[in-house]
This record gives structure tokens, sequence and C-alpha cells, in this order.
């Protein structure tokens, strides 16, 4: 599997891997959405709110075992290119090991301090009580939710991008048919109400898990829950004080990018709801563009671990340079569709003629930036791909807290609404910008060693 890794153009390697990475994101955004409406229409509004109270702490949680599959791909990547089956299995135990003790944690303090952390983040009285039951079974599914996002990162160090999109097949299906049969308690299920979702997703894990484990054992796969697997899950503190350095500056780096949205989002709502519609809806299509950016960024660190585990150095230029043309086919391609059909896609969120035209007009002054943060996200992923993550992180937060909230602060104060849309592609040409710097004048410079 390594060799052919290494033998196929590296266009084809790119694109073997970006299809089922997109259409994963495609999924996970599509089966937020479907559960949100089924909340929203059979249980109703205040259903809805109580539910999405628990976004917060859930999505830290996530952002930090993201992280942590972060770290642990850049090893395992590394390990799998010089043909370490062994040591793949090692980091893979170690990380998934630390994972489901990360989501225990969670689940026993979280169900503890439940309803202190949903008054802290200030859901609305009149719906607390319903948070608060819905906070106790979603935390306790935590431990399955982040096993499976986890294993599902682990997998794609090793190339295997495939097993996690159809495992994902397995686990959106069945959630989205258990949600509204929970509901409303056909089948002869019990009628669960607002706690439907948390159960639904639980039992889409489980079975997704299932799934993936006869699949991979039957395919004799590196990652196979065989014997030589679960004797490989036990903490190894040295593999996973790497995995750490890699990973927690990423896990970090994705929490204070939604924090700084959540800025930006109040700035918005001082515009009123008109203004905050169209940030929803621009945000939508956004999510769209930038998903198969960051897929690219993924790839690049992916295949940069494997060949520097390989051996295979001179090789890193050629992945950055393929990597680079096809965000500007890609993603290129995705920004010129997003202008050319805007008015028809902002018209499935936004039916008043007066929103919809505000939206387009936003989504015109920033939507090409998005090919500047796929190019600097790319080069980020490079310098991954050798344990270079600290200052690339660095540079991303200081872009973000540094210059684009100021940037939008100052703008919407002279130019209004649109001000605040103007800083996104200030920020992205200085993260461009710095990345480019640090990559071409201290990381290229440097000696790259294998991690493990």
């Amino acid at each position: 599997m390594q060799s052919a890794t290494f033998a196929k153009p590296l266009w084809q390697t790119y694109l073997l891997f970006l299809a089922p990475m997109v259409l994963s994101n495609f999924l996970q955004s599509m089966s937020g959405t479907v559960n949100s409406i089924y909340i929203g229409q059979m249980l109703g509004t205040q259903a809805l709110a109580a539910v999405s109270g628990m976004f917060p702490v859930v999505f830290f949680f996530i952002a930090l075992v993201i992280g942590l599959g972060a770290g642990a791909g850049v090893l395992i990547g590394q390990a799998w290119g010089a043909r370490e089956t062994h040591m793949v299995k090692a980091i893979a135990g170690a990380t998934l090991l630390l994972g489901m003790l990360i989501g225990l944690v969670a689940a026993v303090l979280g169900t503890v301090f439940a309803r202190q952390a949903l008054t802290g983040l200030g859901t609305p009285a009149d719906v607390l009580d319903d948070a608060v039951d819905y906070a106790h079974v979603m935390l306790w599914i935590l431990p399955s939710l982040l096993v499976f996002v986890l294993f599902t990162q682990l997998l794609r160090g090793v190339s295997d991008t495939l097993s996690p999109l159809l495992a994902l097949i397995v686990s959106t299906a069945v959630g989205l048919a258990l949600t509204p049969a929970l509901i409303r308690g056909w089948l002869g299920l019990p009628p669960l109400g607002i706690q439907s979702a948390a159960y639904a997703g639980l039992a889409g894990n489980l079975s997704a898990m299932a799934w993936l484990a006869w699949r991979l054992i039957r395919k004799g796969h590196p990652l196979a829950p065989d014997r030589e697997f679960f004797a490989a899950l036990r903490l190894d503190r040295v593999i996973l004080g790497k995995v750490l350095r890699i990973g927690l500056p990423t896990g970090v780096q994705m929490i204070v990018l939604s924090l700084s949205e959540l800025v930006i989002l109040a700035l918005v709502n001082q515009h009123g709801s008109q203004a905050t519609a169209a940030y929803g809806a621009v945000t939508q299509i956004v999510n769209y563009v930038q998903f198969p950016a960051l897929s690219i960024a993924i790839t690049a660190s992916i295949l940069g671990a494997q060949a520097i585990g390989a051996g295979h150095l001179q090789r890193m230029g050629p992945i950055l340079r393929t990597g680079l043309l096809i965000n500007v086919c890609l993603t290129g391609g995705l920004i010129v569709l997003g202008y050319l059909l805007s008015h028809w896609l902002l018209g499935l969120f936004l039916t008043e003629d007066s929103t919809r035209a505000m939206a387009e007009h936003l989504l015109h002054i920033m939507l090409w930036s998005l090919l500047v943060f796929g190019f600097q996200a790319i080069i980020g992923g490079i310098m991954r791909a050798s344990g270079t993550v600290l200052v690339p992180v660095v540079i991303s937060i200081i872009c973000v807290v540094g210059v684009q909230l100021p940037a939008a602060y100052w703008l919407d104060g002279h130019f209004g609404l649109q001000g605040v849309w103007m800083a996104f592609p200030i920020a992205y040409l200085g993260m461009l910008i710095l990345q480019t710097l640090y990559y071409k004048l201290v990381w290229k410079h440097q000696k790259i060693e294998r991690l493990i």
C-alpha cells in the first residue's frame, strides 16, 4: 500500500484522498442540518434552543480530539511511510486510549457541573431544565463520539480515506432514521423527546464502529482491531508527548477561531436581524468552499509525513506545489461557481429580496479570499508534516485575534456591515504572507527528520 502511494502521480493521489474527505464533510454538515430540522419541526423552537446550548461544550472536546488526531496523523504518516506497521499500531493505540479517557473525564465532570456550565453559557431559563437533561445524555455518549472521530482521523494517516467515509454513511443513515422514530415513538420504540437525537447519535456511532471493525478485519488492515492492536492500547508517555506537542496547538487554534467567529457574529448582530440572517446564509456557502481547501491542506500534511517517513524528502516540494495547484483548480472553481450562482444559492436560505441582496454583496466581498486561505493552509500543512506546528498556529491566531478582529471593528465603524467582511481577506492575506516568509526563510533551512 505504501509503495502504491508513492507510485501514483501526485495529483491522482491527492484526488483519491480528497474525494472521500470532501464527501465526509458534506455528510457531517447535512446530518447536523437535518437533525436540527427534525427537532425544530417535531418538538418546537424551545427544544431546538435547549439542544443548541450544548454545542459549545461538545465542540470544545471535539476540537481537542481533532487536535490529537492531527498530531497522531503526522506520526502515523511518518511510521507508515517507513513501513513500520507495529509503530502505526502503537501510536493509534496510545492516542485512542487517551481520547477515550478524555471523553470519560468529560462525561463525569460534565454531568456533575452541567447546570452550572449551561447557566454560565447564558442558556435561557425557560429551556434550562430541558438543556440539562439533554446534556446529561450527550455527555455520557461523548466517549464513543470522540473515539469515532479520532479513529477516522487516524485511518487517513495510512492513506485510507474511503473507510472513514463509508463509516460516516452508516452512522449518518442510522442516526437520521432513528431520530424521528425516537421523537415520535414509532415501531414500538420509547418516545424520548429532546434526548432522541443524542440516543440516535449513539446508535449511529456504535453501528459505524462495529461495521468499521468488520471491514478492517476482513481486509487485514494495519489498524484492524486485532490482538496486536488491543495490546497497543496503553498510555505510552513518549508517543503521547509527541502527539500532544503537534496536536494541542491545532486544537487550541480551532477553539480560538471558533471564539473569534462569535465576536464577529456579535458585531453583525448589532446591525439587526436582517444582517444576522445574511451572515447565516453567507456562512453556509463559505463552509462548502472552505472544507475542500482544508481537505487539501490535510492531504498535503499526510503525504508530506509519509514522504519524510520513507526518506523521500525530495518529494516535499512537489507535494506542496501540487497542493497549491489543486487549490487553484478545486477551490478556485468553487469560488467561480459561488460568484456565478450566488443569487440562486442565497435564495435557498433567504426569501426576502432585500436580505438576499445584502447577503450577495457581502459574499462577493470575501469569497475570493478563500483561495488565499487555502494557500496558507497548505503551506502550514506541509510544515506540520515535519512536526513544525507551533509557529504556523501562532501566525494564524495572531492574524485572527490581532488583525481580523481589530480590522472588523475599525472597518465596521467606517463602512458599516460590509466592513466586517472586508476584514476576512485582510486576515487571510496576512496569514499567507507570514506563513510563506516562515516557510522560505526558516523552515526550508531546517533539517527535517523523523519524529518517531
